[in-house]
């Protein structure tokens, strides 16, 4: 792999991981168009952890306010829930992911499979952002373990390529009736432990070997993905407070047709 595929693959990475279009399956869809080997699950990882960085820095007030609930909480201070809400949302994902992740593996990532997801997910997606109120009473800072529960849930789908983490974490904050901004923030942030836990998961195969990429062109990749996020993070989130996601189903569409025409 060169260091121009490397930056292509940072770029897609920014971008498709915090917009609604699922970056695993964009990232998994470069091999075949690019003509080159798949890099493999590591490296698209790896990729997540420089969108991961760019939450980590985005967000960073927010964490430490987070941080601070969490051990209040453990303390026995009552009053502040959404860092125990992202918790059972973070503990359910692993739990699922843990279930599914094999098939995920074998079966996630041919290009129909990436399609059918793309198309399906997507039109769901706009169905709920449709029907649903763009502002909401709903608030994550209170004790909500039925959709903290369920958002979990609905995040680990996104180890099929094509699903979209934040697509369906979104889709499930809305259809849970938690308003656009609030449902994009706890999306994004619900990425992080995700993302940092699969990266140290699949790390001994770098060091055994079985890992087939450059690491100068991986660490390349990452510091492009993390740069790419930052600007997307920023314009996404008044993006969507105004505009919803229907632009981001046809884009789907678009993307899944094109996939079953050519591949």
């Amino acid at each position: 792999m060169s260091n121009l595929e490397g930056i292509l693959y940072g770029i897609i990475q920014g971008l498709s991981e915090f917009l609604p279009i699922s970056s695993s399956g964009h990232l998994a869809l470069l091999p075949h168009f690019l003509n080159i080997e798949d890099p493999g699950i590591l490296f698209d990882l790896s990729m997540h952890v420089g969108t991961a960085l760019s939450i980590l820095i985005y967000f960073r007030k927010k964490i430490m306010t987070l941080l601070i609930q969490l051990l209040g909480f453990l303390k026995g201070n009552r009053e502040h829930y959404e860092a125990i809400n992202m918790v059972v949302s973070t503990l359910a994902s692993f739990v699922i992911i843990l279930l599914i992740k094999n098939v995920a593996a074998e079966y996630g990532r041919t290009p129909f499979m990436i399609a059918l997801n793309l198309l399906i997910f997507g039109l769901i997606m706009w169905i709920f952002d449709v029907v649903m109120p763009s502002e909401s009473e709903t608030k994550m800072n209170k004790w909500q373990p039925t959709k903290a529960l369920l958002i979990g849930i609905a995040q680990a789908l996104a180890v099929f390529p094509g699903v979209s983490r934040s697509g369906i974490t979104l889709t499930a904050a809305r259809a849970l009736n938690l308003s656009r901004r609030e449902g994009t923030e706890y999306s994004f942030l619900l990425a992080l432990p995700i993302i940092v836990a699969g990266f140290l998961y699949k790390v001994p195969e770098f060091f055994n070997g079985s890992a087939n990429f450059d690491f100068s062109v991986c660490l390349l990749g990452m510091l492009v993905s993390f740069a790419t996020g930052i600007v997307t993070i920023h314009y996404f989130l008044k993006f969507i407070a105004k505009m919803g996601l229907v632009l981001f189903f046809f884009y789907r569409a678009f993307i899944a047709l094109l996939i079953y025409w050519l591949l």
